[in-house]
């Protein structure tokens, strides 16, 4: 069993050859192969079968070229021009009677491979790989016969067991290999999809559900204006609420397309002490609301860069969570920590606390710790204008124990400039 031996060493060669063509493949991302990267693998396949091959006879080399130009042929519609690599290849081991016999049946086959192309992806996974494996039976069982026309054969059940059945097994294992990573590339691109339509949905429930409240109640009171016997104080007062309810639908549009697109409108130096005593005295009356005290510890020194407004907006709405997850009132902890390169911001609570899972969840698209109460956009605006102003979000937490987000921001470089974007 000299020349099944010899197959069997070859075909692994090809198979660890496309393990490692489809290693590079997955690195680089493809999502399908290239025709360039595909002609080169099957030419290095070839080259190893032609350095591989049998010579029971001077004219003559048995070896697996047929794997590599079957596949070619059927599975990447190049097989004329592989056949003609291999014939070419055949040629540098001499011009003879099996170099003549050689360029017949690779010219044909790879003919027939190219015109059965379109034909062969029509047909379902399963049956191209039937239909791989009984052309390459085929086209072996024509080879065997022209050598036992040709040459004298010795050990003849060596051979046709070798022809026979070894390029079959590596055409089928190839083939099923390729379909199998073709499977799992459909699956993944369906996978893909669903995610961006479930996301989509989520986010026309997220935001409708969050302009509805507010549009509803404003047209219940612009209804009450149209009565002719209202008095001036009460439609002005009216007129007030519908205003409130406008700009709470506005602010809803406005943490969505902060988070859609978390660019910066206007690169300044912020004064972090100064900008969260800003943001602290907006949310005060909040706070008082719900019995939670704030104190403050803020280094006397330092500023970042960024949008000044974005920053209010990212930390209006941690301080407002922090105040809403102490309904009976709490404590909540604000220090700044000040170095030549970073400046981290601490905001500490006495609230509810979160889990882990909650906690690797935070950010996430409407995801909301409050269940139904939220739609998850106010985290999502956080996490977005903190990477864009190229800072970084640390949580800790335990449940009813409290919650810590630090934020480290790059300290402000007094040697750059303002730009509008």
């Amino acid at each position: 069993m000299e020349i099944t031996t010899h197959f069997f060493f070859n075909l692994s060669l090809l198979i660890i050859v496309l393990f490692f063509s489809l290693v590079v493949a997955r690195k680089l991302n493809y999502t399908t192969v290239p025709k360039f990267g595909a002609l080169c693998c099957v030419m290095f396949m070839l080259f190893i079968c032609m350095q591989l091959s049998y010579k029971p006879h001077p004219e003559f080399h048995y070896d697996l070229r047929i794997i590599p130009i079957a596949i070619a042929g059927l599975y990447i519609g190049i097989g004329p021009i592989v056949a003609l690599l291999a014939i070419i290849l055949r040629g540098f081991y001499g011009l003879d009677e099996g170099f003549l016999l050689h360029t017949v049946l690779f010219t044909v086959f790879g003919l027939i491979t190219w015109f059965h192309y379109s034909s062969f992806w029509k047909l379902p996974a399963s049956k191209r790989i039937n239909y791989s494996i009984l052309s390459t039976i085929i086209f072996s069982l024509i080879s065997l016969l022209v050598i036992e026309l040709t040459i004298t054969v010795e050990n003849r059940f060596d051979l046709w067991f070798a022809y026979l059945i070894i390029p079959a097994l590596g055409v089928g294992m190839i083939a099923y290999t390729i379909e199998f990573v073709l499977h799992n590339a459909d699956i993944q691109k369906k996978v893909i999809l669903t995610e961006k339509m479930e996301a989509v949905e989520q986010m026309g429930a997220a935001i409708s559900h969050e302009i509805r409240n507010p549009l509803t109640a404003a047209m219940g009171f612009v209804h009450l204006m149209k009565e002719p016997a209202i008095s001036p104080k009460k439609r002005m007062e009216y007129l007030s609420i519908v205003k409130e309810e406008l700009e709470s639908a506005e602010r809803v549009i406005q943490n969505y397309l902060t988070f859609s697109k978390p660019s910066l409108g206007y690169i300044e130096e912020i004064p972090v002490k100064t900008e969260l005593l800003k943001v602290i005295n907006i949310l005060k009356p909040s706070a008082n609301q719900n019995s939670v005290e704030i104190t403050t510890n803020f280094a006397i020194l330092g500023s970042i860069e960024g949008d000044r407004q974005k920053f209010h907006q990212c930390f209006l709405n941690v301080i407002k969570n922090s105040i809403e997850s102490m309904p009976r009132g709490g404590h909540i902890n604000i220090y700044t920590h000040y170095t030549k390169t970073h400046i981290i911001i601490e905001i500490e609570d006495t609230g509810v606390g979160m889990s882990q899972e909650q906690i690797q969840r935070l950010g996430e698209p409407y995801y909301s710790t409050k269940g139904s109460k939220g739609t998850g956009l106010g985290m999502m605006v956080v996490f977005s204008i903190v990477k864009a102003m190229k800072g970084m979000i640390k949580v800790e937490s335990e449940i009813n124990l409290g919650t810590t987000f630090t934020f480290t921001f790059p300290t402000y470089n007094h040697s750059s400039k303002n730009e509008r974007f």
